[in-house]
Formats: structure tokens, sequence, C-alpha cells
């Protein structure tokens, strides 16, 4: 005992048969027991806060962008385990069906494939993906035609449709020029599956007019237009949340405007350097 008949610790903790540094860290636990606790509270509310960005949920290097983007920098490892224990789920993307709608109406006019999946080798507005899906609501379906900068990921022009005529995929690439022709490269390549929108005649002649080389998919290879499928597969798991308001066909336009603004301009890429597609594009061209 000490001068004031205090046994000591590491006295104690023999007779315990505990480790000294044991005890010690039991204190700690005891004295401040929600430490830990309240801090992994904190830091995932701001992952819920950055989840939620727009409206729009996200994928863990989603959230570990827009945590950067807030000014917050938390491990992609820690994101995932905090989403585990409170059991935030992420998107899980989706194969499109619509594969078998587009095989079913092909037809024998087929370009060559051009492209080569040589989607990011040659800059900026150069290649352009375009291809179709559809959207359910309330019983029934309406179609999205999309035309994407392969290199820099933006959708440089969209149209929702309430039927499958082929004057819906012209307005797209109408769409296009009118919106961004002086950036368009002049050997520029749009490149689509073999459905019957691309083989038809208005579509090839007016590609033509707007002297854009055509580049198709070969036969039964998703992997040729990959990207693409790629987009549709994160729309639509996005929006997946929205679809049981959706009772119009305005409902559903005005969910697709605002997501493809949100995807274009907020949405972050690890694959962009960390940027939006919009933004990345102005990055591309310095």
């Amino acid at each position: 005992m000490d001068e004031d008949n205090l046994i000591p610790i590491s006295s104690l903790c023999r007779l315990a048969e505990v480790a000294k540094s044991g005890y010690y860290s039991w204190l700690k636990r005891d004295t401040y027991p929600n430490t830990k606790e309240e801090n992994d509270l904190a830091d995932f509310q701001l992952i819920l806060e950055a989840y939620s960005f727009k409206g729009y949920d996200k994928g863990v290097m989603g959230i570990y962008m827009r945590l950067l983007r807030m000014g917050i920098r938390i491990n992609h490892k820690k994101i995932r385990r905090l989403m585990r224990k409170y059991g935030l789920k992420c998107p899980i993307r989706r194969v499109n069906p619509y594969r078998q709608m587009a095989k079913a109406m092909k037809t024998n006019l087929i370009a060559d494939n051009l492209l080569k999946r040589e989607f990011k080798q040659h800059g900026p507005r150069s290649v352009l993906l375009t291809d179709i899906t559809y959207l359910p609501f309330n019983g029934k379906f309406c179609y999205l035609s999309v035309i994407k900068d392969a290199y820099t990921n933006e959708i440089l022009a969209h149209k929702l449709s309430e039927s499958l005529e082929v004057d819906f995929v012209l307005i797209t690439v109408n769409q296009l020029m009118e919106k961004h022709k002086d950036e368009i490269s002049s050997d520029a390549l749009i490149h689509s599956d073999q459905g019957s929108h691309y083989t038809s005649v208005s579509f090839r002649e007016l590609i033509n007019d707007y002297e854009l080389r055509q580049s198709m998919s070969r036969r039964g290879n998703c992997w040729d237009n990959a990207p693409q499928e790629s987009f549709f597969g994160h729309m639509k798991e996005e929006l997946k949340k929205y679809q049981p308001s959706w009772t119009t066909f305005e409902d559903i336009e005005h969910r697709v405007d605002d997501w493809i603004n949100y995807y274009n301009n907020d949405r972050l890429q690890l694959s962009l350097k960390k940027m939006s597609p919009s933004e990345f594009y102005e990055y591309s061209k310095k």
C-alpha cells in the first residue's frame, strides 16, 4: 500500500489477473461509452446528405465524391461500413430489357462498326452514342431517345415519346445539332444498335444531311455500346423510387428532364476526374 493506504492499480490488476492496459481501456469505454456511436451517427448524417443530394440516390463512390465537394473527406470503406450499419442501400442497376425490342425491330440496312469500342480515344464531341429505352408508367410505356458524348458522358440531346414512331429519334438528332452543331467534330461518328429506327431511310438521310458518319454495334453484342447501356441502367435505378407517383406522360417528362439536368451538371463521376459531365467537357477544352 502507499502512504494513503490505497492499493496501487498494478496490484489490483495482478489480483484480478487482468492486464493493466486492459483496465485502462475498460475505464475509457466506461467513461466515454457513446463517443464512437456519436461519431458514426454524425458521419452517417453527412453520408445521408450526400446520398440524397438533388433527390437522387447514389452509390458509395458517388457519395464519396459528393462529400469531397462538400469539403468533407470520409474514406469509401467507412462510407460502405456505415451504410451497412444503418441500413442504407446503394442503387443496383438492372439489365435493360429494351434489347429484345430492338432485335425484333431491326432491318437489313446495317452500317459497319466504325467505332470498334474506341469510346474515349477521340476527344469530346467526336463519338456520339445513341439508343432508346423504355419507362413504365400507369400500366403502359413511354420511350426515351438519347444522344450521349462518349468522351465526356454528357447527354447532348434527349426526347421522350408516347410511341415508338421514328419521328422522336429524328427530333433527338435535330435537337443535337441545334444545340451543339458548332461543337461537333467534323468527322464525328453517331453510333447505335441495329434497331429499325437507325436503319430507317429517314434516319440515314438525316445524319447524312448533317454530315455525320454512321456506325452500328455488331449483332447481339451489347458491349459495342456499353456506355449507353450503363447510362440507362443508372438512370432507371435512380428514377425507380419516383415511378409510383407517375400518372401522366407529363409527370415522367418532367422527372426525366430534371434527372438529365442533374446528371449532366451535378452527378460526379470517378472516371471524369470527379467532375460532372458538363464540367469535364469544359475542362477537356483547356
